[in-house]
């Protein structure tokens, strides 16, 4: 079956209007010439915060890590999450229709026709994780970002409970987008092909030197992919998505960011009817840096996802609100240490149809944690860093999430790295409440004991910069 993305014979592809408006001083150049010329010391040095939740250079992160730039998306062409992440190499990439893809690390690929998930990757966009409570896994044709605001993609492969929570099983893909003040002036992208067609208009500008925005929407259209044979697979779909985001940072050490999408479309599905998908979501971030270099982090976010088959009304509704705090504080010279509570509830119903119940239909779930995590400087070129999360969810109850890392720096190009670390992949509705039936036959029920699944990963690894034009990273890992 041929993807919707390739083979892309694309009959134009036009940037064209990048300045509707002055572009501001905070945007970043995206010349032929800026892109040739970065460097791998300058790719080595780009600040990362997925590892550890605190701001460190790539080069010192201890991890299997992977950093998707800007400057690599722009370069790409890709035109949708998914197809930017196959730029990672410690990532699996397969596309299985127009609409559907299948992400995972670790060789986990699972396999969605018998139920087997991609379930123990963690998701985030900007800090909102789009990893679903109802299944154990990532709706990827619901996840979209303008490809033009995209600051970095952070792959980290293995476990990132300690920091991130259950179902970090086997990676982190962190998001993270550009600062309002970074997109000023205007942006028109219009592309076509024989199987995909878009739009993109992005405008964004100043309020007062202090006080950013911009505002989005984009559109498109995805053919139909085909069979080997040349027939139709009547899976096109189109997803209509706009948003917004507000930066605000005045001279008092505080940042304040507001941003929100909404989204309505369809899917056609090969075999049975149309879906329709649509979702929304607002998200709110205070920082506040203190002038001893300590920090503080408090953000909100409110997400609706909604799904629906048209011809026998079973889909689902979601609303999930979450609230995180993280403070950064060194104690001494040698200790750096990150504390930080969080607490999520996920509201849900189901609407049954006459072969997949769910019961009951509806129902919320309560997510509360505390973590912390001390980097200790045992001397200038080695650091422990020990850090534990004590998560409690309605179904594992309360879970230890433990980790042991050990960085050490012979020389400024070189970084050995170990580690310990346990995990979960929580169970969820999916597991414990589902009943499927063919006719009258019931041939699956749920098992309302399932137990999480648990991981305890041993890894170790080396990044290293031998000349200035090569590096490279190796890890390996034994899961128990």
């Amino acid at each position: 079956m041929g993807a919707s993305n390739t083979p892309l014979v694309r009959a134009f592809w036009i940037a064209v209007i990048a300045a509707l408006a002055p572009i501001g001083p905070g945007a970043r150049a995206q010349s032929v010439e800026d892109l040739q010329n970065m460097s791998i010391d300058q790719l080595a040095n780009i600040d990362v915060s997925s590892v550890t939740k605190a701001r460190e250079s790539l080069s010192d992160a201890p991890a299997a890590i992977y950093v998707i730039t800007h400057d690599d998306i722009v370069r790409s062409g890709a035109t949708s999450v998914p197809e930017i992440l196959r730029l990672a190499p410690n990532l699996f990439v397969a596309q299985t229709s127009a609409s559907t893809w299948v992400v995972t690390a670790r060789g986990f690929s699972g396999n969605a026709q018998a139920q087997n998930f991609s379930d123990k990757l963690l998701v985030l966009i900007d800090g909102r994780t789009v990893y679903s409570p109802l299944f154990s896994g990532v709706y990827w044709d619901m996840q979209d970002v303008l490809v033009e605001d995209i600051d970095r993609i952070e792959v980290i492969s293995g476990p990132g409970a300690t920091l991130w929570g259950a179902n970090a099983v086997n990676g982190v893909i962190n998001i993270i987008t550009r600062k309002s003040s970074e997109t000023q002036g205007g942006l028109l992208e219009v592309g076509g092909g024989n199987l995909e067609s878009e739009v993109s208009l992005r405008y964004g500008g100043k309020i007062s030197p202090d006080l950013t925005w911009r505002v989005y929407a984009k559109d498109f259209f995805d053919a139909d992919t085909v069979t080997s044979t040349g027939a139709p697979t009547h899976d096109n779909w189109s997803k209509p998505q706009g948003g917004f985001r507000f930066d605000w940072t005045p001279a008092s050490g505080d940042a304040v960011s507001v941003q929100g999408d909404a989204y309505q479309g369809y899917e056609a599905q090969q075999g049975a009817a149309n879906e329709d998908i649509s979702g929304a979501d607002v998200l709110a971030r205070w920082n506040h840096a203190w002038q001893n270099g300590a920090t503080l982090q408090v953000q909100a976010y409110w997400d609706r996802t909604e799904r629906s088959t048209q011809d026998n009304g079973g889909g689902l509704l979601l609303n999930t609100f979450d609230l995180d705090l993280q403070n950064n504080f060194s104690l001494g010279a040698r200790n750096s240490v990150v504390v930080g509570a969080g607490f999520r509830i996920d509201q849900y119903r189901i609407t049954n149809t006459s072969s997949l119940l769910f019961a009951p239909p509806d129902g919320h779930l309560d997510l509360a944690n505390v973590f912390v995590q001390d980097s200790v400087s045992l001397a200038r070129s080695l650091t422990l860093i020990l850090g534990v999360k004590l998560e409690d969810d309605p179904y594992s109850g309360l879970s230890p999430l433990p980790s042991v890392r050990l960085s050490w720096k012979p020389a400024d190009e070189v970084l050995l790295w170990a580690a310990v670390s346990r995990a979960i992949r929580s169970p969820t509705p999916f597991d414990t409440d589902v009943v499927e039936k063919i006719g009258p036959i019931v041939y699956l029920v749920g098992n309302p004991d399932f137990r999480p699944e648990s991981l305890i990963a041993y890894e170790i690894g080396a990044r290293a910069q031998p000349t200035p034009r090569l590096s490279f990273s190796v890890s390996t890992y034994y899961n128990a």
